[in-house]
């Protein structure tokens, strides 16, 4: 498991999920980090804020830059 995988894992999922949000690292290509919100996550009117948040983390513990590219995972609802 890559480092930034296991940092989305072991510690942004357990921050989310504290707010009834739930994150799934989907894939990182480059410097693009793909990750799938569900929960309150996928409805979150301000989940650009979480994004910078996460961003601002993965920069700071693990000295690597990264774009979130955020999927919403709507409850009940198939992906479109």
């Amino acid at each position: 498991m890559n480092k930034v995988q296991n940092y989305v894992e072991s510690v942004l999922q357990p921050k989310l999920q504290g707010d009834g949000g739930w994150v799934e690292f989907v894939s990182l290509d480059e410097d693009i980090l793909t990750l799938r919100f569900r929960g309150e996550c996928s409805k979150c009117l301000i989940l650009n804020r979480c994004t910078d948040w996460i961003e601002e983390q993965i920069k700071k513990d693990l000295n690597k830059t990264v774009k979130v590219n955020p999927i919403r995972k709507k409850p009940y609802f198939q992906d479109m």
